[in-house]
């Protein structure tokens, strides 16, 4: 079997497009920690917009180039696979602002240092395969990452249940229930789209080696 650096070439232009994606998919992330920190009525989107529409036009980019027949040792359902996970976490970080501008004031009290901190572990070791992945991604080290990620995943269920279970013996009134409940659950949905991108790596990487 041919090793996967060598079949897929230091040029092969997904490389680029992944990279470039995973890269605003970690500026996401750190647009969302911010925003927790103070997320007053009047907190700006602009850095989530500017990360989905960037991550939006590499999307574009990588359909096209599987439309247009580019070629590369990745199968074209691999990579659409992986652009639309990566795709979804900017999405979702701009979805989680926006739906945070609703009400802002739920969130007085809440500490949502740890989740942002998991989101940030998430994006980073997923851009790291990434960058890997040009380099020749072993199987032992795409088995390693890809774990660091289903612990991070992990980890952000255990957290959300412990939020959960805090919520529902709660007597706060049921408007501040249901924000918070959709925050916490929206919060956990962004490091499973790291860890389905992270998957599809480990996937790329075993049907190459």
């Amino acid at each position: 079997m041919v090793p996967l650096q060598k079949l897929l070439g230091k040029e092969d232009k997904f490389f680029d497009l992944f990279e470039a994606g995973a890269t605003q998919a970690c500026e996401s992330a750190r647009a969302l920690r911010k925003f927790l920190q103070n997320p007053g009525p009047n907190a700006p989107l602009d850095e989530f917009v500017a990360a989905r529409r960037k991550e939006k036009a590499i999307s574009t980019q990588i359909n096209e180039a599987l439309c247009a027949g580019f070629v590369s040792a990745f199968e074209a359902e691999d990579v659409e696979t992986l652009s639309n996970c990566i795709y979804k976490i900017p999405k979702t970080c701009e979805k989680i602002a926006e739906r945070i501008l609703l009400a802002p004031q739920h969130l007085q009290g809440v500490d949502l240092s740890g989740q942002a901190a998991m989101l940030d572990k998430a994006t980073d070791t997923l851009l790291l395969m990434v960058k890997e992945l040009r380099r020749g991604l072993s199987k032992a080290r795409v088995r390693e990452l890809n774990e660091q990620l289903q612990t991070v995943e992990g980890d952000a269920d255990k957290a959300v249940n412990e939020l959960l279970r805090g919520l529902y013996n709660s007597n706060d009134n049921s408007g501040r229930l249901i924000f918070l409940k959709d925050t916490y659950e929206m919060l956990e949905k962004v490091t499973d789209r790291c860890r389905d991108a992270g998957n599809v790596i480990r996937q790329i990487v075993l049907k190459n080696s």
